[in-house]
């Protein structure tokens, strides 16, 4: 099986270890949860298929049943508190533990260039500007920027922007945009979307008192839907969201760079929901 520190998702882990077990010996689920202490002949079953979790108190048992010592060890710990994590600041410290430990064991993680791009709105908006701005200086750009940059952190976002391959310089201080795209796994790629969606949600509310009406559009609306509705919602958004990017794509004399936030967010709860409890 893959080495320990290619995975982000314990439960994942667990069941390539168990197929792997049983695929040399006689290994069961019975005797598995036995060397692991627990009681229950099923209980690792279900973890491994994503039915329960793991304990602060539990992970190092089964880590130790799994034969895991040093750096292994310590990194499934931290891969069972990434998984079991609820809030977003919890998830990213026992994520950015494991890449540290991939790292320093020669696996390459993308998720962290995926943090790094979605880490500030700064990324996205130098992405746009630099090929806009052909022959500018991190300076130039920066006082493009309606935000408050520095033009070292323009710089700093350059860099990594040419050193992940986001953009391509092709004569001095001009750049090209590439096609590629963010990639990262399915663990941490939407953490790291969530912290820039926070971080442009914050922008979009700055706007309503730095931006004149004819300078931004910010509409809302408050209803009553029920699940059928809210995916028929969802799939307009979508189409209206791809029509806009289209519009964006044809645009040939670029001069500005906007964002767009897209937000259906409940302001209820379900109340058949509430009744069925």
């Amino acid at each position: 099986m893959k080495p320990i520190v290619e995975y982000q998702d314990y439960h994942a882990f667990m069941s390539d270890y168990y197929e792997e077990r049983k695929r040399t010996s006689a290994f069961s689920w019975r005797e598995f949860a036995k060397i692991a202490g627990f009681t229950s002949p099923t209980y690792l079953k279900l973890v491994c298929e994503g039915k329960s979790n793991l304990s602060k108190v539990t992970m190092g048992r089964v880590a130790r049943a799994m034969g895991l010592v040093g750096h292994e060890e310590t990194y499934f710990e931290a891969m069972v508190q990434f998984g079991n994590a609820r809030k977003d600041d919890q998830k990213k410290k026992y994520l950015e533990q494991m890449q540290s430990m991939a790292l320093s064991h020669k696996v390459r993680v993308v998720d962290k260039d995926a943090f790094e791009y979605y880490e500030t709105w700064k990324n996205p908006v130098v992405r746009e500007l630099a090929p806009m701005m052909p022959g500018a200086m991190p300076g130039e750009i920066a006082k493009m920027c309606t935000q408050e940059v520095s033009a070292l952190e323009v710089r700093k976002s350059l860099q990594f922007l040419e050193r992940t391959g986001f953009l391509k310089q092709t004569t001095e201080n001009v750049y090209e945009q590439t096609e590629k795209s963010v990639e990262g796994s399915k663990e941490g790629l939407p953490l790291a979307i969530r912290a820039m969606h926070r971080e442009m949600g914050n922008l979009a509310i700055d706007s309503l008192d730095r931006f004149t009406a004819n300078e931004r559009n910010v509409t809302g609306v408050t209803m009553g839907v029920n699940r059928e509705a809210y995916e028929k919602i969802v799939e307009e958004l979508d189409a209206c969201r791809k029509k806009i990017v289209a519009i964006a794509s044809e645009c040939k004399d670029i001069s500005q760079v906007y964002r767009l936030n897209l937000q259906l967010f409940p302001l209820s709860r379900d109340l058949k929901e509430v009744k069925e409890a």
